[in-house]
């Protein structure tokens, strides 16, 4: 007989949350089903086949402490704030079925008056005078034995903030990878007015129970302090959590970038593997180019960071002491543009 199971995370920390939903859906037994309910706080969560660097203002998410989480899933970049809501459905095969998940979801919010359509593979939307309008979106894994549907419900999202970490200025950043499609959107408390996390909380909860005539299932509470009974945590959140992850599993990538200083032009042209400066060309019409040259060259295995292009720095400076506000001038330009 199939066990049903229900959590709650206590936790807004994405990289929490997104560890957690890792491993229950790692050690779940095959004949498990799993409703996971979870919110993130200020975070920017990308596909795993992204780069964050063409989809994210990095340097603005820096500044106001927004964090940058990688998932399992394919699919698009989304901010994420208390204004939204987070699930994840999980089964074993043959039971596994997105359709049926999609429609618990679509049945919960009926209970909230919410007249909402399933669009497409991956969207949830309303219609209202302005068109079809996205409140929810999806992505999906799966493996030989199980599989799992998670996405997010627009409840009081910021919008402003969206746009304000979304969507970065184009570079010459030529990014293999899957780039995110924009949707229009809409928050469910344009429908509803008192909608809140709790609401959505209940009505899944409900949904889930009558859906799969599972009334008598009590909700697990999942939290930081009770990490210790989730196999491998710790080593899984050090992943999740880690700049390797989030940043260095980004596909390859190159970048053009060009600028005049005060000592001359430089050209600059970087391909990246990882996160990682696997090749680095700098051209220069300044006098002595040669601490350029060498700049170059240290390039080459460096971090593609702030951090990477100060420890750079540090290096040609020791070399070439007398070039360091020319050294400053350049690094703190490139500093900006990659970020």
């Amino acid at each position: 007989m199939t066990k049903t199971r229900i959590l709650i995370s206590q936790s807004t920390n994405p990289w929490f949350n997104l560890a957690v939903e890792d491993i229950i859906f790692r050690s779940m037994s095959a004949d498990q089903r799993v409703l996971f309910l979870w919110q993130n706080a200020d975070t920017v969560v990308i596909g795993r086949a992204q780069n964050p660097w063409k989809e994210c203002k990095t340097d603005k998410m820096e500044q106001d402490g927004v964090k940058l989480a990688r998932r399992q899933t394919g699919g698009g970049a989304v901010f994420h704030d208390l204004g939204n809501t987070c699930f994840t459905f999980m089964a074993g095969k043959p039971e596994y079925d997105k359709a049926v998940s999609t429609q618990i979801v679509l049945n919960a919010l009926a209970k909230l008056g919410i007249d909402g359509e399933a669009n497409g593979r991956n969207d949830l939307v309303v219609k209202d005078e302005n068109g079809i309008r996205k409140f929810s979106g999806s992505a999906y894994r799966e493996t030989i034995d199980r599989g799992f549907h998670h996405g997010t419900i627009l409840m009081s999202a910021d919008m402003t903030r969206l746009a304000n970490y979304l969507n970065p200025d184009p570079k010459k950043l030529q990014a293999k990878g899957i780039t995110s499609v924009k949707s229009r959107v809409i928050n469910l408390n344009s429908i509803v007015p008192e909608i809140d996390y709790s609401m959505i909380c209940d009505v899944m909860m409900q949904a889930y129970k009558e859906y799969y005539n599972s009334a008598d299932v009590d909700v697990e509470y999942i939290s930081p302090e009770a990490s210790s009974t989730l196999p491998e945590f710790e080593t899984k959140f050090a992943k999740q959590s880690s700049w390797e992850w989030n940043f260095g599993s980004t596909p390859q990538f190159n970048h053009q970038l060009n600028e005049r200083f005060g000592f001359g032009g430089v050209d600059v042209y970087l391909d990246v593997v990882h996160g990682v400066i696997e090749k680095a060309q700098l051209y220069t019409d300044m006098l002595d180019p040669l601490p350029i040259e060498h700049f170059a060259a240290q390039m080459q295995g460096a971090q593609y960071s702030e951090v990477g292009i100060l420890q750079v720095k540090q290096h040609v400076i020791a070399q070439y002491p007398a070039e360091q506000e020319i050294l400053d001038e350049l690094c703190a330009w490139l500093i900006t543009q990659i970020s």
